[in-house]
């Protein structure tokens, strides 16, 4: 599982690259840049979700060892 949430934070970070690639920063609400700034913020959003989700499973390990 560690693996796989690792592989996904990746994947989010390359899609934010590419994302910021696409945005035409003389007009970010138009067109393709608007798209591009919304996957932006779906990245992110995925990337926080995906870290709150390891520290829980850490929290889970720790809670289990003892």
């Amino acid at each position: 599982m560690k693996i796989f949430t690792t592989l996904l934070i990746f994947i989010a970070i390359a899609l934010v690259v590419v994302n910021v690639m696409m945005l035409d920063f003389d007009r970010p609400l138009e067109g393709n840049s608007l798209v591009a700034l919304i996957g932006i913020v779906a990245s992110f959003c995925a990337i926080f979700i995906l870290l709150i989700f390891k520290m829980s499973k850490r929290i889970e390990e720790k809670m289990k060892n003892q």
